[in-house]
C-alpha cells in the first residue's frame, strides 16, 4: 500500500471545523473495529442507524422502568453505533441524503423518547419537556455553525419515494432550527469563528449522551435536565452580549 494511502480510520473519519473531545477521544476509536467488521459484513449504514435507534429506544424503555445502570449503559451503546454509521457511510463510499435524514430523524425521536421516561421517572415532566426543547435547540445550533463555518448552504435535491418523504419530516422540524440558527449567525458572524465552532463542538451528540448516562449510573437522572437548561441559558446569554464585550474579554485572556 502506498504511503500516501489513507487509512480506512482516515478515510472514515468527517470533516469537522471543531473537535468534539469525547467524540474522538472515545467513541470514534472504539466504533472502528465495529465499522471494519459491519464493512466487510456488508451492512448498509442505515441499519446501523437503525440499529442505533433500537437501543436508543430500548435505554428509554429501562430508564421508564427505573433502571438507571441498564439505560446508562444502551445509551451508550447507541452513541457507539451513532458514531458507526457515519464512518460505514464514509469508508464504503455510501454516504447519502436518506443516511443523512434517517439519522436526525432517530436521534430527534430517541431524544424525544429519553426525555420523555426521564419525566415519567423523576416525575418532573414540564422540566423534561424544556430540557428536550433546549437539548434540540443546543444540538442544531452546533450542527448549524459548524455546516455556516464550512461554507456549506442546504440546498434542495431532487430525491423521489422514502428518501422524499424524510426529507419533508426534515424540512418540517428542522427547516425553522436551520433558519433561526442562519439568523443567528447573520448577527452575530463571530459565532463561526474557530473558538466559538470548537466550543459548540463539545456540546454535540456524543458529549451530551457521555454525560447522561454517567448522571444515570450515579443515580442522578434529574441533574441532566437542568445541565442542558443551563446549556441552552448560557449559549443565549453568550449570543445576546455586545460584539465589544466580547472584543474586550479577548483582549484581557
Amino acid at each position: 500500500m502506498s504511503s500516501s494511502t489513507p487509512s480506512p480510520l482516515a478515510r472514515s473519519r468527517k470533516s469537522r471545523r471543531g473537535t468534539e473531545f469525547v467524540c474522538e477521544m472515545a467513541f470514534r476509536p472504539l466504533a472502528h473495529p465495529l465499522v471494519l467488521a459491519l464493512a466487510r459484513l456488508r451492512v448498509p449504514p442505515p441499519a446501523v442507524v437503525v440499529a442505533a435507534g433500537v437501543a436508543g429506544l430500548a435505554a428509554a424503555v429501562q430508564l421508564g422502568r427505573g433502571s438507571l445502570v441498564a439505560a446508562a449503559l444502551l445509551i451508550q451503546l447507541k452513541t457507539l453505533l451513532d458514531n458507526a454509521d457515519g464512518q460505514l457511510a464514509r469508508l464504503t463510499g455510501r454516504t447519502s441524503t436518506f443516511g443523512r435524514y434517517l439519522d436526525s430523524e432517530v436521534d430527534l425521536l430517541v431524544n424525544a423518547a429519553l426525555f420523555a421516561a426521564l419525566g415519567w421517572t423523576t416525575g418532573r415532566p414540564a422540566v423534561a419537556l424544556v430540557a428536550f426543547l433546549a437539548l434540540t435547540s443546543v444540538l442544531s445550533l452546533d450542527f448549524n455553525v459548524e455546516r455556516l463555518a464550512r461554507g456549506v448552504v442546504a440546498a434542495p435535491e431532487a430525491d423521489g419515494g422514502r428518501t422524499a418523504f424524510l426529507r419533508r419530516i426534515y424540512g418540517f422540524v428542522y427547516a425553522p432550527q436551520d433558519r433561526l440558527a442562519e439568523s443567528l449567525v447573520a448577527r452575530r458572524p463571530w459565532l463561526t469563528a474557530p473558538r466559538a465552532v470548537s466550543v459548540l463542538a463539545n456540546f454535540g451528540m456524543s458529549t451530551q449522551l457521555a454525560l447522561f448516562g454517567l448522571l444515570l449510573a450515579l443515580g442522578h437522572p434529574e441533574v441532566f435536565a437542568w445541565l442542558v437548561l443551563g446549556e441552552a441559558a448560557a449559549i443565549v446569554v453568550l449570543a445576546l452580549l455586545p460584539r465589544r464585550v466580547l472584543r474586550q474579554r479577548e483582549e484581557l485572556a
